[in-house]
């Protein structure tokens, strides 16, 4: 017999995994409403699953998960037999529990009547299978994204998932609202100064920031009425002038404004927010210089003020007034209170407050006795630290008798 026309044999298979249960769900309720519903068909009653359906549910889930995650372990507690030397459930004395079918936690405390029995008792879980991962992603859900140590307790009242707080911390770390509730928000790189910031050899208020703040309620006879501060800041020395307002309007403005350039000279630039003072003021500037003769406004052109207003709702473009102002609520709150003064009171209050602000130091202040004292914006205006303190210092000199 000629075998030369014979065709080798081959074998074909195919070869199916077994899909284990919750890998087709992506939460643990849809997996509970559809083994709820198909046990509730099964049964061939109608209508919605009832809760008692739903326990068995969640009891069938539970047997299906150990069966595939303990088979040995499950097939030796029931023919009660021990467990082998390399299980991982030798360390956890696990128990069989004839009624449910699950395998539970061992333990002492048996006698313990006042605990529930899932407390004194828990079902062993699998971290890794799939259904005990919605699980503990719904624990995490309902709980509110709380941290991994609340997540894990709250789990162990019914369930000893092994190695579980790993587990959830792992889960926690990939879910995204867990993510965008601990995220931390990044710091942004610094930017450069502003120009204003930077008139080093320019004389003090050159640049200068202005800004309100109150009001504060004074005593004008038997009447109360409102008044308000306004702060000037040189953005080079840091030093301060502060006035008050009778009124939050134009012309209130422009009067402190021709009182600060009488005492201080008149600034280059003036830097402010969006405040509608402010804004009048600039306006009524330049009508009024618009309208002046050519000659008069070519000898006051070197003298115009330029006015720099910060982006609206952006408070942190002038930081460095309002801080300012925050010292001078905490000066005004530790000497007057919220009690009404009259009004030259609060103003020789607020100048008192501009004293102590200008003679803060702008620098470190070292405690050691070689090192001098640092600079402070007095110290650029005045020449001298405090202005309470003497100009110059007289040397006692003992006459003879």
């Amino acid at each position: 017999m000629d075998n030369s026309e014979l065709k080798r044999s081959t074998f074909c298979a195919v070869v199916t995994a077994k899909e284990l249960i919750g890998s087709g769900h992506r939460t643990w309720t849809e997996l509970l409403e559809a083994i709820a519903r198909e046990l509730h068909g099964a049964a061939g009653e109608s209508g919605e699953p009832t809760a008692d359906t739903y326990l068995a549910a969640e009891t069938y889930i539970l047997q299906t998960v150990q069966k595939e995650s303990f088979p040995e372990e499950l097939q030796r507690l029931k023919m009660g037999k021990d467990l082998p030397h390399n299980s991982r459930l030798l360390t956890l004395a696990p128990e069989y529990d004839e009624v449910t079918d699950l395998i539970r936690v061992g333990g002492r405390l048996r006698r313990a009547e006042t605990l529930d029995p899932a407390t004194k008792h828990p079902v062993v879980l699998d971290a890794k299978h799939p259904a005990v991962k919605l699980l503990l992603q719904d624990y995490d859900k309902r709980l509110c994204h709380s941290g991994p140590n609340r997540v894990f307790a709250e789990v162990r009242r019914q369930f000893w998932v092994l190695r579980g707080r790993e587990a959830i911390r792992s889960l926690q770390h990939a879910c995204m609202e867990c993510q965008r509730l601990r995220a931390k928000p990044s710091v942004p790189k610094m930017a450069d100064l502003p120009l204003a910031r930077l008139r080093l050899y320019k004389p003090a208020f050159y640049s200068t920031g202005v800004d309100c703040f109150g009001p504060f309620l004074v005593k004008i006879g038997r009447r109360v009425e409102k008044r308000w501060g306004i702060l000037y800041k040189c953005l080079t020395t840091r030093a301060v002038h502060i006035d008050l307002l009778h009124n939050l309007d134009t012309d209130s403005f422009l009067m402190s404004l021709r009182r600060f350039i009488a005492r201080r000279g008149c600034p280059k630039e003036l830097l402010s927010d969006q405040g509608t003072n402010f804004r009048g003021g600039e306006r009524e500037l330049c009508d009024a210089f618009q309208s002046m003769t050519p000659d008069l406004q070519q000898k006051l052109k070197p003298q115009k003020i330029a006015f720099h207003f910060n982006p609206p709702a952006a408070p942190h473009f002038g930081g460095v007034w309002e801080r300012e102002i925050r010292s001078i609520k905490m000066a005004l709150s530790a000497t007057i209170g919220a009690q009404s003064v009259s009004e030259e009171v609060l103003r020789t209050v607020l100048i008192e407050v501009e004293s102590i602000l200008n003679s803060k130091p702008l620098g470190y202040v070292s405690s050691h006795i070689s090192d001098l004292d640092p600079v402070t914006p007095n110290l650029l205006l005045m020449g001298r630290r405090d202005s309470s303190l003497p100009a110059v210092i007289y040397i006692y000199i003992k006459r003879k008798a």
